[in-house]
């Protein structure tokens, strides 16, 4: 199960795999675009309609919730962009997306997989779309990588469901949202830029 740079600049994944009762995600791509921000104190992104605050950031991980949410540790929609400055290639990028593949494995189930690969006019990315559960919560994970002025980025979006059971809960949930939610990360654009990323208030 690995995402691969293959040479010819395709590149695609192996895994594909639906848990559960999963639906498979076939819907039509919804544009979505971050709102503008002229000062990265006071960042905000616009997905699906719906405005996500700037929260928390520390060490490239910059995490956003929308208005009313900004307990983070009961908050049931998150955007989470994370900067990988070291990575400027096809080939690391695609590392990077085998380790957090490998992360959801150990912790979760994978529910999807998919590769875009590099046109003329834009960089290779990759899909990881995974159910990840505590004894606490259970939490849908949608992870797009992508390179961005020549610096990778991982934009992830989680939505969660707390109690016990929650199975039932976020397969309903997945089945309404999941296309939506897929086609729409995957269309999200202009990304926000590193450097707009790294101004922002961090966490000591």
């Amino acid at each position: 199960m690995k995402i691969r740079n293959k040479s010819g600049c395709i590149l695609f994944a192996i895994v594909c795999v639906i848990a559960c009762a999963f639906i498979s995600f076939t819907a039509p791509i919804v544009s979505a675009q971050p709102a503008a921000a002229s000062k990265p104190a006071t960042m905000t992104l616009l997905f699906r309609d719906i405005e996500y605050e700037h929260r928390w950031s520390k060490a490239g991980q910059n995490e956003f919730t929308p208005h009313g949410e900004s307990d983070l540790n009961a908050w049931n929609d998150m955007l989470t962009l994370n900067v990988h400055d070291a990575v400027s290639t096809g080939e690391q990028l695609a590392d990077v997306a085998n380790k957090v593949l490998g992360n959801y494995q150990r912790n979760g189930k994978i529910l999807r997989t998919d590769s875009k690969p590099r046109t003329t006019n834009s960089p290779a990315e990759h899909l990881v779309v995974a159910v990840l559960g505590t004894p606490a919560f259970l939490e849908a994970a949608f992870a797009r990588f992508v390179l961005t002025d020549g610096i990778g980025i991982v934009i992830v979006y989680s939505h969660r469901i707390y109690g016990k059971p929650a199975g039932s809960a976020m397969s309903d949930w997945l089945k309404a949202n999941g296309p939506q939610v897929e086609s729409a990360l995957m269309a999200w654009n202009p990304i926000p830029k590193p450097d707009v990323l790294k101004r922002l208030p961090q966490r000591n």
